[in-house]
């Protein structure tokens, strides 16, 4: 089959969270037969910081930040099997989903993928007119980054047919135990981007435990935070480009993941951040969130914490031996569960069965 994917991008980490799903996932699709096109726009200076080549499992279409360019690249959905828009790609997105369905065939499996569900069925909630709403009872399903049972009721509530949650994973080929770095050397390190619905979490998860720990060191890596009041025991590294990921996920005694606010209030929303830093073998201390346990165990694969409080305690009692064993289960756990080959052969089914019943239909 060939896939239509319209996102913010493949080929640029930056300022672009989803970089990591979208790579790992499309990938292992491709392994199993699809032939990927990926549309993006030049947008956000993405293009000026690319952090891999153009990969040779997928075609990559550049196009710029334009109406005229984006109706271009939307007819090309017409030749596609599978037509993808996801959630936001970044330049004028209420447009693109418009057009690129439009384009679509008839028979293409027609798909909403939906990286930031809980933020966006906020959205949906306070704009009752929205275009996405209008748009659902039109498209064959919904995916999701994550979200559970309450994504998916929220979404089945307001007009989608079905929608699947498709959860972060690790790809071991990207994500995989490497040398330390002492550009990374730290007690605790904390990468994220700095978002509205981050930064006050970050303040009380990650800085809150600097400003009481101060003989300890702290890493804070991401691209936005070169203004922020910082203390002195923590280190800014500005954005990590994703060669260094690992790196960084393995050279601190433990590495931190904060969800945003949206997420961690939905739960079952397991970040990239979770399984990179659990495929290259970290301790994890993430922010606790409902379903954590059916990714890593709570204790044994990952040390949860409920506030910078937790984060302290955590710490104090954390000796590298602890911390390696943990690491070393987590690794154990993702790649026995939790790899982009499991999930892409979850989609694989998805999309066949679909196939399968709009061939029945006609």
């Amino acid at each position: 089959m060939r896939i239509a994917f319209y996102g913010s991008s493949l080929v640029s980490a930056y300022w672009n969270g989803a970089a990591t799903y979208y790579r790992g996932l499309l990938r292992a699709l491709a392994a199993r037969g699809y032939e990927i096109t990926f549309y993006e726009p030049d947008v956000y200076d993405r293009q000026k910081h690319r952090d891999i080549d153009v990969p040779d499992w997928c075609r990559v279409v550049v196009y710029q930040g334009t109406v005229a360019a984006l109706k271009r690249v939307a007819t090309e959905a017409a030749n596609a099997d599978v037509v993808v828009k996801a959630s936001g790609v970044g330049f004028e997105d209420d447009l693109l989903l418009a057009e690129v369905m439009a384009s679509a065939k008839p028979a293409a499996l027609k798909i909403f993928w939906d990286v930031d569900a809980p933020a966006t069925l906020a959205e949906l909630r306070a704009a009752p007119d929205h275009p996405l709403r209008r748009t659902l009872p039109s498209l064959d399903l919904i995916l999701t980054y994550g979200g559970g049972d309450p994504v998916v009721e929220s979404y089945r509530a307001i007009g989608a047919r079905e929608c699947v949650p498709i959860y972060n994973a690790v790809d071991p080929e990207t994500h995989h135990p490497v040398a330390a770095d002492r550009r990374f050397a730290a007690d605790l390190a904390f990468l994220g981007n700095r978002l509205p619905d981050r930064e006050e979490r970050m303040e009380a998860f990650f800085l809150q435990p600097a400003r009481q720990l101060w003989q300890q060191r702290f890493v804070l890596g991401g691209a936005g935070w070169h203004d922020k009041s910082l203390p002195a025991n923590v280190a800014y590294v500005g954005h990590v480009p994703t060669a260094d990921h690992n790196a960084f996920n393995v050279t601190p005694n433990a590495v931190l993941n904060i969800s945003r606010a949206s997420m961690a209030e939905n739960g079952f929303s397991p970040a990239t951040r979770v399984f990179e830093a659990a495929g290259a073998g970290a301790c994890l201390i993430t922010d606790a969130w409902e379903g954590i346990e059916l990714f890593l165990t709570p204790g044994e694969e990952v040390l949860v914490a409920r506030d910078g409080q937790d984060v302290i305690e955590l710490m104090a009692n954390l000796t590298q031996a602890s911390a390696k064993e943990i690491g070393e289960r987590a690794l154990r756990r993702v790649l026995g569960e939790h790899t982009y080959a499991h999930r892409a052969a979850e989609v694989d089914r998805l999309f066949r069965s679909r196939a399968r019943q709009v061939e029945a239909a006609e």
